[in-house]
């Protein structure tokens, strides 16, 4: 059976979403279709206003409704220190933690030669200047664990080399409730070479 043009278009373009296969856009669109018109108004409304009126912040390219977004305007943040991640979802899961009082730098991605994603699409050079302008004393590379992220921290933390900022990588290794034989390899092997001393 075959859906008619629009239903075929809706089913198409929830499929964007990541981890939204053919099946599960089919269920959602029924489902708004069938069930839920109204959420489907509010959805669509919302989507087109966020992507109207949401874009980057000028400072640290998080998403933001305002040309600088709120963290980097806030008194009340240590200027001195700067984490650096690869998206905006990775700085609200910092900020969850509440164990950083920091700024933050968002590279959108992560070094990709084989996908021609450079040092210019990540604005690194826009990461430099803000060190080299502002009083910056630390910078935390908070990229992911993969081997794209390592690669992007080494070169970050080699590019900041001359400029006189402390570089430090955030821990890997073994999640607090974990137990070592569940644990993979890399994993632990991380959390050996990154141990710290207790005396």
């Amino acid at each position: 059976m075959s859906f008619s043009p629009l239903i075929q278009q809706l089913i198409t373009s929830l499929r964007c979403l990541p981890g939204v296969g053919p099946k599960s856009a089919q269920r959602m669109a029924f489902h708004l279709l069938e069930r839920d018109s109204e959420g489907a108004i509010a959805l669509s409304e919302a989507l087109q206003k966020a992507v109207s009126e949401v874009g980057r912040c000028q400072s640290c390219r998080t998403l933001s409704e305002n040309d600088i977004c709120d963290i980097c305007v806030s008194e009340s943040r240590d200027k001195h220190l700067l984490c650096v991640l690869e998206s905006p979802v990775d700085a609200l899961a910092v900020e969850q933690t509440g164990g950083f009082n920091g700024k933050y730098f968002v590279l959108s991605g992560h070094l990709s030669p084989i996908d021609g994603i450079g040092p210019e699409d990540l604005g690194i050079d826009l990461l430099l200047e803000r060190i080299r302008t502002e009083e910056i004393s630390e910078i935390i590379l908070a990229t992911n664990p993969t081997v794209e992220g390592e690669a992007t921290a080494h070169f970050i933390a080699a590019q900041v080399k001359a400029l006189d900022v402390k570089v430090s990588r955030i821990a890997h290794g073994v999640p607090v409730g974990g137990e070592l034989e569940f644990v993979d390899g890399g994993t632990l092997a991380h959390a050996i070479a990154g141990r710290r001393s207790l005396l």
